[in-house]
């Protein structure tokens, strides 16, 4: 099987200017936020499927060199690339846990023009989703349904507008979803976000 690019958006992080400045006073100065990276064992929005073993493996060696080397990072919006681009940084995630089949997360949005981009939409209020990339082949399971392989690696997590495992905003997290009103808006946002980084 030829190994693909594969995202899954898991959820999105939405807070009020109150938890965000509370945020970043305890944690001197850092906006720090947590919660669904990723989950195990269950057909997301786009009826893709990660083995609980194989995303436990991945998780842990993704733990124990990038983010233990602080250099979990990831951007903003979903490139179609296997390589994290450094000039569209704009967060790196600073903790992974499990809780049940949910692989929590916590990020630190970095003061990086990307990073400063995603604080002003969380600081109006606007839901940014979490979405994993990483390099893998799919199963065919019938009926659209399709499980990731053995071979799949974790790439990173990057924030984008439209999110994909149910309920899942950082507070949770997703997987690119059916154009609906709501996905409709975040693709505008998403655009808007682009264009502004184009001018950077």
């Amino acid at each position: 099987m030829n190994k693909q690019v594969i995202v899954d958006y898991i959820g999105s992080i939405q807070f009020t200017p109150e938890q965000i400045n509370e945020s970043i006073s305890s944690n001197q100065g850092k906006l720090i936020v947590s919660g669904v990276m990723q989950r195990g064992n269950s057909f997301n929005q786009n009826q893709r499927k990660y083995p609980l073993d194989v995303l436990k493996r991945e998780a842990n060696k993704y733990k124990n060199t990038f983010v233990a080397e602080k250099r979990a990072l990831g951007e903003l919006d979903h490139p179609e690339s296997s390589v994290v681009n450094l000039a569209n940084v704009c967060h790196n995630v600073v903790d992974l846990w499990w809780d049940g089949n949910d692989l929590m997360g916590k990020i630190e949005i970095l003061a990086t023009p990307s990073g400063n981009i995603a604080k002003e939409l969380l600081k109006a209020g606007i839901r940014l989703g979490i979405s994993s990339r990483g390099m893998g082949s799919v199963k065919e399971l019938g009926e659209g349904k399709v499980v990731v392989a053995d071979d799949f690696e974790i790439v990173c997590w990057d924030l984008v507008s439209n999110p994909s495992t149910q309920g899942a905003f950082m507070d949770n997290l997703n997987e690119g979803v059916k154009a609906t009103t709501q996905t409709n808006k975040y693709l505008k946002i998403n655009s808007l976000i682009s264009d502004i980084i184009s001018i950077m």
